[in-house]
């Protein structure tokens, strides 16, 4: 009776062995199924972004702004009134010179040099009384002229900043609205006037205030 009881206690022993063997046996391929290798994340979206996802456009300049890494170089004029002082100029723009008047232009930017002949110099009243009449009937839907006195290297200038419509252009037929700098630098009788102007939306002010504080007597 003892060797029955021990041989059904063995046998069941045997058969519990059994499934734990088979639960073990499946629990580890669900898990081996489970834990595949899948693929990266990052190698998954670098793949998405070359071929899903165009690559960010290069920046440009809006129209009319002068390039932070514009090179200038010195302009010192030797014939005629244009004589006697020196000032930086944007390289490789175009220049024109008719008379006493010097012009560089770029696209839709220009600065113009014009030297003349004066007893006094200019005063924020005298710019105010004479040479703004003579601009707005000059200067196309002339408006916002504002005339004060300012520091640059060379010294204490008047300054007239406005704005007006550029000429049409011959190709397109579209006119800009310009938004002007006017500086009258004087010394000895002679006054050179350095009218620099772009688009009203250009961010122009650290190519002008680069031209503007270069002008040098010499």
């Amino acid at each position: 009776m003892a060797v029955q009881v021990r041989t059904s206690a063995i046998a069941g022993l045997t058969l519990v062995a059994a499934v734990t063997a088979g639960c073990s046996g499946s629990t580890s391929h669900s898990g081996s199924a489970t834990t595949s290798p899948s693929p990266s994340p990052s190698a998954s979206s670098a793949g998405g972004g070359s071929a899903g996802q165009a690559a960010a456009p290069t920046e440009s300049n809006p129209p009319g702004d002068i390039p932070d890494n514009q090179v200038y170089v010195a302009y010192r004029p030797t014939g005629g009134a244009l004589t006697g002082f020196t000032v930086k100029v944007p390289e490789g723009w175009a220049r024109t010179t008719k008379g006493d008047t010097t012009a560089f232009t770029d696209k839709l930017n220009t600065i113009r040099i014009t030297a003349v002949s004066a007893a006094n110099a200019p005063t924020v009243g005298s710019v105010t009384t004479s040479v703004v009449p003579q601009l707005r009937s000059q200067v196309a839907k002339f408006a916002a002229p504002k005339v004060s006195e300012v520091s640059r290297h060379a010294g204490r200038v008047v300054r007239l900043t406005y704005q007006g419509d550029s000429a049409k252009d011959p190709v397109t037929g579209k006119v800009v609205r310009d938004a002007f700098e006017r500086y009258a630098f004087h010394r000895s009788g002679h006054e050179v006037e350095v009218t620099l102007s772009g688009p009203v939306n250009a961010d122009n002010v650290d190519p002008w205030r680069t031209v503007s504080d270069s002008f040098a007597w010499r």
